[in-house]
This record gives structure tokens, sequence and C-alpha cells, in this order.
């Protein structure tokens, strides 16, 4: 308490400060240092005073709080309106049938196509050699990159030759194809084979230097042997990079064929454009070219439905 010097008989009022501990009203006993939380009795008393509890509102993130458009029209809208311009184009004149030929007339030449069985059988063709292709390429790429990234003797051996080898463009080696195998089904395969060989071989040789090191002496500490290393923790840390591969893979197959197709062919879908481009045929050119787009879109659906299913255990970000 503060002390006045004031006589007792002066008449000035007492205007010494007045502490602040008993000025001020009593407060609720609460723990030492705790933050003051609302509780019923705090919901009570706002009641009481007529202004209600206040409601909670959910923070919602911004990308939550669009219109939202379904993902299949937001896909399509690209393609369709691209097809809605080439169709006016067309129809206008500015884009004559000598140069292009219309979405209209190509869809009339496809469906004649498939009615007389030349584009299926066609279609059947290239696969079988796709799938030759791919499945030689895929075996000699993960063989050679299963040597060169587990054992250093093996990337001393292999690694620099397929290095070089990568370099060189596999078109240019149709020539000697046609010499050594002739121009049967084989040179064609042999390409195809070696497109696929190269990029498989980098992704998953890749994958497996880039596992992480912490997590093999994890292993090791566990007791893992060598194989057991490989199985458990090497292979399963390079099934990403394998995946992109693969994927690279089928798209350079697609490509390769297109090449190889159009080396001495009598059937395919690349002997089929070599006859329209003799006859000036830009329908049937373009009705190829949209059955390879659509083979290939189907090829990386199926692996990327792998992915999913083989990679679960690896959260990724898909986008917002």
């Amino acid at each position: 308490m503060s002390i006045s010097h004031a006589p007792p008989d002066s008449s000035e009022p007492d205007i010494s400060p007045i502490s602040a501990s008993e000025d001020a009203a009593p407060a609720a006993p609460s723990k030492a240092g705790a933050p003051h939380t609302p509780d019923s009795r705090d919901a009570v008393a706002t009641t009481d005073q007529g202004l209600g509890p206040v409601p909670l509102v959910p923070i919602v993130p911004a990308s939550s709080r669009r219109a939202r458009v379904p993902r299949w029209l937001r896909r399509t809208s690209g393609p369709v309106l691209l097809l809605a311009l080439w169709q006016l184009l067309s129809s206008t004149g500015l884009l004559t049938a000598d140069v292009l030929a219309s979405p209209g007339r190509i869809a009339q030449v496809a469906r004649d196509m498939v009615a007389d069985g030349s584009l299926p059988s066609a279609m059947g063709t290239s696969l079988q050699r796709v799938a030759a292709g791919l499945l030689l390429g895929s075996l000699v790429g993960t063989g050679l990159a299963l040597l060169s990234g587990l054992f250093r003797i093996g990337e001393d051996l292999v690694d620099a030759s397929v290095q070089m080898l990568r370099t060189v463009p596999f078109v240019g080696l149709i020539p000697l194809f046609i010499i050594w195998f002739g121009i049967g089904e084989a040179p064609k395969v042999a390409i195809i084979t070696l497109g696929v060989t190269f990029p498989l071989y980098l992704n998953v040789y890749a994958g497996i230097r880039g596992v992480d090191a912490q997590l093999i002496e994890a292993g090791e500490s566990l007791g893992l042997s060598r194989w057991g290393l490989v199985r458990h923790v090497v292979l399963p840390g390079a099934l990403p990079g394998a995946m992109t591969g693969l994927r690279y893979s089928l798209g350079i197959s697609w490509l390769a064929l297109v090449f190889a197709e159009q080396v001495n062919a009598d059937s395919g879908i690349g002997f089929v454009m070599v006859q329209a481009r003799d006859f000036l045929r830009t329908d049937v050119i373009v009705v190829c070219l949209v059955v390879y787009a659509f083979l290939g879109l189907l090829a990386d659906f199926i692996v990327r439905s792998l992915e999913r299913l083989l990679l679960q255990w690896r959260p990724t970000f898909t986008g917002r």
C-alpha cells in the first residue's frame, strides 16, 4: 500500500497511485503460465448475453473452393477443339484434301479399312513385331543394367561399350541389319530391339546406383545376405527407374517400328503408309498415324497401371 505524506487536515485529495493488485477485481484461479482457454462457462456467458456461441469455421484450401470440372472433360477438351478447328479449315477450303484430308474423310476411310480387314491385319503384324522386339530389348537391357549396376567389374566391362553404342543412331544401322539378317522379319525385330535396349539400360542402371547407401547399411546391420540386399533393397529401390525406362522404351519401339516397316516390308502399318504415299493418299496416311498414336497411348496406359500396382508403397505428388 502506498503512503500519503499530506497532513490529515489537508483539503487536497490523495492522488497517490494505487496498486493494480488493489484496484483490479480478483481473477479466477488458474495454473501458472497456462493460457486461458474457453470452456463451457464462457459459452454459457456468451449465450446469456444474447450473442450466441461463435461457430467454428473450417479452413478450406483455395484449390478445393474452385468450381469442380470433371477431369475427363478437361483432358478431352483440347483434342476436341483441335478436331473442330481442323474440320472448320477443311470445310472452308483453307485446308485442301491434297494437303491434309478432313476428319470426316479420315473417319470414313478408317471404317472402310476396318470393314475390308486390311487395317486389323496390319495392326496384328505390327503388334507382333513390337512385342518381339520389346521382349528381346527388355531382356538385354535389363540384364546388362543388372550386371553393370550390381558389380563393379561388370560396370568396367559393359558400361563404356553401351555408352558408345547408344550414341549411334539405330536408324543408321538399318543397311547393316539388312546385309546381316536379310529382308525378312529379323532386321525389323533387331531394329526395335536396339531401340528398346538403351533407354531401359540407362534407367535401370541409374535406379540401381541411386539406391540410398543408408538403406544398404541398414540391411547389412539386419543380417541380410548379398542376395537378400539385392532382392529386398536394391531391386525395389530401382523399380521406379525401371518403370520409367519401360515407358521410354515403349515410345521408341513404335518409332523404330515406323522405320523398320518402311524398309522392304510387305505387311504392317508401315507398309500401308508406304503404299498410301505412292498414291498420294493423305487420308490413309493419317489413319495409320492415328493407329500408331492409339497403340502407343494404350501401351503407355498399361505401363502406368502397372506402376500404380507395383509402386503402391511410394506416395507421390499427383498435382492440384
